[in-house]
């Protein structure tokens, strides 16, 4: 058996020795053509359409969105979760490419649990904001826009992280089709000191707005309340006693 050298050990340890510029790069790799990936697929990919709103409260946040998914101009599903839990106290909506937003979702709760088993404790939100940024930066879940929120030590969180990484710390924020409908409803109806309850109610006013005029958002609501004590989803088919 031939015995390595020094310089083929130094070929396959670069980062070990001296070239140091990927130690921070993502360690699921680069998908340099995920963008011409998408826009092959077109009309033949699911895509959620959607509305999706997250508000802050005192005493944590509320994610609302609608239950319908698209394939081109077809309603493909009646029936979709667009928000997930991927923490303990931490919950994410997807807006966009349906099979990118699963695989984002089942990378993110695999991260979050590692997280816990090596440290001890739980993410805090930031980490967790940063984590989904950097995912996304890494091209690998083209085209997903989600609404971060969580809370954690600090208290209450929202952050809107767009399709490439940036992260904005938000009070209220809106993604998807039928954002600019309920963003105007945000407008009217969002102010400090917002109680759970009353967020619930302004989140149900926003995507009821949005499907009553945006042709990819429908079916029904989903919301979500992240508090200290966990996340609590619930399905409705329908508005009435929510608002």
């Amino acid at each position: 058996m031939r015995t390595p050298t020094h310089d083929e050990f130094s070929g396959r340890l670069d980062s070990l020795n001296g070239d140091r510029s990927n130690v921070f790069g993502p360690e699921l790799g680069e998908f340099p053509h995920a963008e011409r990936r998408a826009d092959s697929l077109g009309d033949k990919e699911t895509k959620t359409g959607t509305t999706t709103v997250g508000i802050k409260t005192e005493d944590g946040v509320v994610l609302a969105t609608d239950m319908r998914a698209s394939m081109g101009y077809m309603v493909s599903s009646k029936d979709v979760q667009k928000v997930e839990e991927i923490h303990p106290t931490g919950a994410l909506t997807i807006a966009g490419s349906v099979s990118a937003a699963q695989s984002l979702i089942s990378s993110l709760r695999a991260e979050v649990r590692l997280y816990e088993a090596r440290r001890g404790e739980d993410m805090s939100m930031q980490a967790l904001s940063t984590l989904v940024g950097n995912f996304l930066r890494s091209g690998g879940f083209y085209v997903v826009q989600p609404i971060l929120g969580g809370v954690d030590e600090t208290g209450p969180h929202i952050y809107s992280i767009d399709p490439a990484g940036s992260i904005l710390e938000e009070e209220y924020t809106v993604t998807g089709s039928g954002s600019q409908y309920a963003l105007g409803v945000l407008e009217q109806e969002f102010e400090d000191g917002l109680s759970i309850d009353e967020a619930k109610q302004v989140a149900t006013k926003a995507i009821r707005s949005a499907v009553e005029r945006d042709l990819a958002s429908g079916n029904g609501i989903n919301i979500a309340v992240v508090t200290e004590d966990g996340v609590d989803i619930q399905r409705h088919q329908n508005f009435e006693g929510l608002e």
